[in-house]
Parts: C-alpha cells; sequence; structure tokens
C-alpha cells in the first residue's frame, strides 16, 4: 500500500529546485518557490489532474517567487502561503500567512512550517508528513545559505540550523538549489558531514566563509 505524500523535485533555471506535494490519494498538491521554468510543473500538475490547493515560499527571492502570479493568475483559487514575518510588507488578502509550528492540511498530507531566519529574515522550512523537509535557501546538501544579502544574519543563521540539527535524522533534506553532491540527503548525514552543522559554535561557524 502506498503512502498518501509524495514529492516531486523539479530542476528549474540554471540550478533551482521547484517541488510539487501531492496526495495520491485525493490529488491536492502545493508547488513549493515556483522560479524559473514554471511550465515544467504545470504540465506536471495537468498531466495528472491535480489540484493546486497551495504555493509556497519558503522566502522571497525572485528565483523562488517569479512565478507566482501565472500560476495564481491560471489557478485562481489557489492559496499563496509565506511566512508571518511577511505580513506586514505584503497586505494582499490573497496570502496565508503561517507562524512556526503551524501545520496546513494537503489531503491525508500534514505540512507543518519552521521559521527559519539566517538567509533571510522570513525563511520557512516545510516539513512534510514527518518523512522530509524542504529547506529552500537556509540548508543545501553539504552547505548552508548565504548571510552577506539584505535581511541576512550570520547569528540567526547559526541558530537556525541548531533547530533543523534537532529535528529526526531520518528526514530527507530537500534543498532549493543543486548545489551538493547529491540532490538530497538524511539529515542525520547532513549533521554529519555537513560543515555548517558540525560547527560547533557561532564562532567556529563564521570562520568557515
Amino acid at each position: 500500500m502506498s503512502l498518501p505524500m509524495a514529492i516531486k523535485q523539479i530542476k528549474v533555471g540554471f540550478d533551482n529546485f521547484s517541488y510539487i506535494i501531492y496526495c495520491q490519494k485525493t490529488k491536492k498538491s502545493a508547488i513549493v518557490d515556483p522560479g524559473n521554468d514554471i511550465y515544467k510543473l504545470i504540465d506536471f500538475i495537468s498531466y495528472r489532474n491535480f489540484h493546486i490547493k497551495y504555493i509556497i515560499n519558503t522566502h522571497h527571492h525572485s528565483d523562488h517567487t517569479s512565478g507566482n502570479i501565472q500560476i495564481k493568475n491560471k489557478y485562481p483559487n489557489v492559496e499563496l502561503v509565506t511566512s508571518i514575518i511577511n505580513e506586514e510588507k505584503l497586505s494582499d488578502k490573497k496570502y496565508l500567512f503561517v507562524e512556526d509550528q503551524d501545520s496546513l492540511q494537503l489531503g491525508y498530507i500534514s505540512l507543518k512550517f519552521i521559521l527559519t531566519p539566517g538567509h533571510t529574515e522570513e525563511g520557512i522550512c516545510i516539513i512534510v508528513d514527518n518523512e522530509a523537509i524542504l529547506t529552500g535557501d537556509t540548508l543545501f546538501i553539504g552547505d548552508c545559505g548565504r548571510t552577506d544579502l539584505p535581511g541576512g544574519s550570520l547569528s540567526q543563521m547559526f541558530d537556525t540550523l541548531q533547530k533543523i540539527k534537532a529535528l529526526p535524522g531520518h528526514l530527507i533534506v530537500y534543498p532549493g538549489h543543486d548545489y551538493g553532491d547529491k540532490q538530497s540527503d538524511t539529515l542525520a548525514n547532513q549533521v554529519k558531514t555537513n560543515k555548517t552543522l558540525i560547527a560547533k559554535n557561532l564562532e567556529e561557524f563564521s570562520k568557515i566563509y
């Protein structure tokens, strides 16, 4: 018997990943970080006759959000999901704002959100059915997101990585970019091998860059 949860990782642009999370029992789906090449996402969804319920942005950078409007225009009932930190910036009622530890249902699938500032102040990660974690530009395979862009913070990133390290090791990490030697990995293996997760304190972490 197959599990209801499934995740499709789709490479868009040069090295970005977009994702489609879908419930195999109900065909309800969510698009995560639609950046470039959104036709790849729409083709995957249309061919399988999925019902798109959410567009989820892990952070505001355009390579993760540029497809929002086109998808929303094609599927007007879709809800846009973003961090509560964006509430004052985005007063439009089309947004659904999530706080730390909030959950949404996608058919039989549970989507749990954690706030993960560091790369940007409003970063979020998504834990899917306690089986996988979509980390956007917070955690890559073998590295973490840069903190020298507007809204970035080295100390917040270190704290965020400690938060992620404490999660169950069996979670499969799906990053926002194809920067590592593989496209996904267990969190347990990343804790052992990822230099940014190995760093024991902020001083040690700051010397990595």
